[in-house]
This record gives structure tokens, sequence and C-alpha cells, in this order.
């Protein structure tokens, strides 16, 4: 696995100046984020060696190069899940990669199902710490002690310098802090799972981010999350909800986001 995360390092070297310290993954239906960044250059994920591809309608499947602010950031256009049949190793291998590549802060945002009854769809929410009920961990099997250590310590997993940085920020859209829920999916939750998932703590629930947010500070990076709230769990407003509603929304939502991310970068 190591051999294969430099080796897709190197590859990217050779085919970009750019040298980002800041990444971000974009999740369902906020793609959009992309086209207010200074292009460099863009890579299909299939295009990537040892990388997998995206298969999820709202995932673009491409890794961006660019400026924003002056600053170079990567941008992961859609993301790798759980339930599309990847390992949790493959999951996280981009992240792995943009680490060996300089990388240093890691921006995770996604589209969630709401739990919190003071929210409603539109909303953002800043996540404060996960819990991880996703039945799997990128960590399992034999450490790789070049990446970080054996144990990583997960008390500050979201970085609280930058969620303090992140409240500083004027949005129009609704802002939250909560603690997100990762679950394998891909079914959307029951009304019993939305009432347990509030009983133990979460604010939100969704499909991703757990995994990334694991293996980004197994490797010493900063992290911050971010969802879109473009469904609700909340009991007397739970009905039915499809993908393509939960991108509709997350796309309607998505220039609040963007407009939001912009600000995060600039302050930075």
């Amino acid at each position: 696995m190591l051999e294969k995360i430099k080796s897709t390092a190197t590859f990217l070297k050779t085919k970009t100046s750019v040298r980002p310290k800041t990444a971000i993954v974009l999740g369902s239906g906020l793609g959009n984020f992309a086209s207010s960044i200074e292009l460099s250059e863009t890579f299909k994920y299939e295009e990537i060696p040892h990388f997998p591809t995206s298969t999820v309608e709202g995932h673009a499947g491409n890794l961006i190069f660019g400026k924003l602010h002056g600053k170079e950031i990567a941008l992961l256009q859609g993301r790798f899940h759980f339930y599309e049949g990847y390992t949790m190793q493959e999951v996280v291998f981009p992240i792995r990669v943009l680490r060996q590549m300089g990388v240093e802060q890691l921006t995770l945002t996604n589209a969630a199902g709401g739990l919190n009854p003071a929210q409603s769809v539109g909303d953002l929410m800043l996540i404060t710490d996960h819990i991880n009920l996703m039945g799997d961990n990128p960590l399992l099997g034999k450490n790789i002690d070049a990446l970080g250590p054996r144990f990583p310590d997960m008390h500050n997993t979201y970085t609280p310098d930058l969620l303090k940085l992140a409240e500083r920020i004027e949005t129009p859209a609704v802002l939250h802090k909560g603690v997100y829920v990762g679950v394998s999916g891909p079914t959307f939750e029951t009304p019993a799972e939305y009432k347990f998932l509030r009983i133990i703590g979460g604010d939100a629930v969704g499909m991703s981010t757990v995994p990334e947010a694991i293996a980004a500070r197994h490797m010493g990076m900063d992290v911050f999350g971010v969802s879109v709230i473009t469904d609700l769990g909340v009991e007397g407003k739970i009905g039915e909800v499809s993908h393509a509603e939960v991108q509709a929304e997350a796309e309607k939502a998505g220039k609040h986001l963007t407009r939001f991310l912009q600000e995060f970068i600039r302050l930075q």
C-alpha cells in the first residue's frame, strides 16, 4: 500500500507544479465549488494510477489542482464510498496520496440527513465530532508506521482552531455545529434508526466523511468538516427521500457552501 501511495504521488508531482497545503473533498451535489478556483490541472480519477473510480451520480470524479485567493489547493470532486464495494483502504487512498504530496489540511464536505430538531433543509453544520457506525475502520490491519501511529488519538479529530475560524464567517445559510454519524448505507435510515442516532448524540447522518477524517488524523493532518442538511430525520418531519432529492437540495445549498468555503480559504 505504501508503495502505491508513493507511486501515485510521484506521478501527480510530475504532472503538476502545484504543491497544495490544503485539500477539499466535495460531496454529493457539491462539485460546483470547483468553478470558483483558478484551475491549473484536472485529472479524471481513471487517469490516475491506483485510484478507484467514482460510481455515484453527483460525484464527477476529478482531482483538480489550482489556486484560490492566491493559495494553492487540491479538490477531490467526488469521493469513494464504502457502500460502493470499495475497501476502507481504497476509500481513503486519495487522502493518503495528497498527504504524501505535502497536504497538511483537509476539508471534508458532505450532504447529510438532519437529526437535530433545530435544523432545516439547506442549513450548514460544522462538524465538531463524529460517531463511526460504518462497521469498519481504515486503520484495521497491519499499521503502516510511515503514515502514522498504531493507536492514533482522536480526541480533537476536527481541529478546534479551524472550527473557531469557520464560526467567524458570515453566511446567508443558517449555521449549526454538531456531531456527524457515519453509517455504511446505501439505504436511507428507518424512523427507528433516526431516533436511535439522535439518542446516542448525533446531529446529522451520512455515508461518508468518517473514514477520510480517521485516515487524515492518523497522518497528522488538520481536519475540518461541514455538512449540508439535505433531508430531515426528525420525528414528525420524516418523509420519503431519494438520492435525486438529496442531490437537488445539495445543489441548491451549494451556492452558500461555495461562498463559505471561499471565505474559509481566504481567512487562513
